[in-house]
């Protein structure tokens, strides 16, 4: 079962440690399957509830995931291995479609709003006993959510989506729980689920977000937390309809105690509205970053949820950093009541750039999604090989190895460094380099 290697140890963290060294050192490979507890605990003569506890310890890790009947096996990637470490670095000359970063040009300038920041702050400074956020903040950010439908709850500020979805699942999960999660899906969560002892379970998804049908099973099955994207879904650019999010509320509906997470990950940079799932569950959690439209590097994101969530993640962070900067919040709402972006002309911009290269592929008989957002996912039956000759070609993207858990292979496109000139020369390629592909359902 383990061909060469053994696994040693007469301690239960002993025997994680051996099974992790062998998981690092590649002796151990993604899928492998592990002895069952007895066995192990026969050959090392030690009592079974040690292997037990060896084996809790190393699925805390995600190092190890539990499959019922089918026993233990190693990860299909390690916790350890970040997928943003699957990347194809652009050499000299090519153009890099595979970052996933905004288009410089349609990000504001920040100047004038953190100047305006620390003149508040020079009159009143910031200091240990405040509310952690900033009140015109959070107004601001509340009456946004109104707009758009999300139900009422508190407001906390959290260092960007993914701080925000952590904080989110360490309050309400334990290791070992399962969380739905899309597939094709954001990298960074995939990584993340694991990482917290969790249990990632794959949906399959379309234009229109996670088919409803995956969601009842896998909630069904026991998952206790799922995690949607609202709009401009990376990396497939799906966006949540009006039908889509009914057939969704009706399953939640079913399920009322199930942790349910949104991520409306294309806030003002795409203009098709937004249809939230939130309020149906017990427990539920919204969030939205400023980073796609105003900087990444601003790391602000709202989070509004029921009120044992927020109160929980608020608890919780008053015990680590604290708050996120107040003085950072303060930038960012300058930046939203002096209108430093134009949202609709945002929106128009990626709009216009992915249908262009969505409609061009298709011309070009290359099956393309992008419904929303500045990504484009292109399913592909030969991964890799289409990421070399894309590079070949003078174009570097980002390899669907980094979004993927169970979904058939594909490859990202940004839309974001593109200009009008480049759809026609980059379908071209991507259609010599992808070649025909039949029909497949790339959820």
């Amino acid at each position: 079962m383990l061909e060469e290697y053994r696994i040693v140890g007469r301690r239960a963290s002993e025997i994680a440690a051996s099974v992790e060294r062998a998981v690092g050192s590649g002796e151990l490979a993604p899928g492998q399957v592990l002895p069952p507890m007895r066995e192990l605990a026969a050959q090392l003569e030690v009592n079974p509830n040690t292997v037990a506890a060896a084996y809790r310890t190393l699925r805390e890790r995600g190092v190890i995931e539990t499959a019922g009947r089918r026993g233990s096996r190693v990860r299909p990637r390690p916790a350890s291995t970040a997928r943003g470490s699957l990347r194809v670095e652009a050499p000299p000359g090519a153009r890099d479609l595979g970052e996933g970063n905004p288009d410089p040009a349609l990000l504001p300038p920040l100047d004038e709003a953190f100047a305006a920041a620390t003149r508040a702050y020079a009159e009143r400074p910031g200091m240990y006993g405040e509310a952690p956020v900033d009140p015109e903040f959070a107004a601001l950010a509340r009456a946004a959510l109104d707009a758009d439908g999300v139900p009422a709850g508190p407001v906390a500020v959290t260092s960007g989506s993914l701080d925000a979805i952590e904080r989110v699942l360490v309050a309400h999960l334990k290791p070992g729980d399962a969380v739905a999660v899309e597939d094709p899906g954001w990298g960074s969560l995939l990584d993340l689920v694991p990482a917290l002892g969790l249990r990632p379970v794959p949906l399959p998804v379309d234009d229109e977000g996670p088919l409803p049908d995956a969601v009842e099973g896998a909630l069904s099955a026991g998952a206790r937390a799922l995690v949607v994207t609202d709009r401009a879904q990376n990396p497939t650019g799906a966006a949540v309809g009006a039908a889509r999010a009914e057939e969704l509320r009706r399953v939640l509906a079913g399920h009322r105690g199930v942790l349910l997470i949104e991520d409306d990950h294309g806030h003002a940079i795409v203009d098709l509205p937004l249809h939230p799932l939130a309020g149906v569950t017990d427990r539920w959690a919204f969030v939205r970053s400023v980073a796609k439209a105003y900087g990444p590097d601003l790391r602000v994101a709202v989070l509004t949820g029921d009120a044992v969530t927020v109160d929980r993640v608020l608890g919780r962070q008053g015990l680590g950093p604290g708050w996120v900067s107040r003085l950072l919040q303060r930038a960012v709402a300058h930046l939203l009541t002096s209108g430093a972006v134009d949202t609709d002309a945002v929106a128009r911009s990626y709009g216009e750039r992915r249908d262009a290269l969505v409609r061009a592929l298709k011309e070009r008989g290359v099956e393309a999604h992008g419904r929303s957002g500045m990504n484009v996912w292109v399913p592909v039956s030969d991964e890799t090989g289409t990421v070399a000759r894309l590079l070949g070609a003078g174009w570097a993207v980002a390899p669907g190895a980094r979004f993927r858990l169970a979904a058939p292979q594909g490859v990202r496109l940004t839309v974001s460094p593109l200009t009008a000139a480049d759809i026609e020369p980059l379908a071209d390629a991507v259609a010599a380099a992808a070649g025909p592909l039949r029909p497949m359902n790339y959820g």
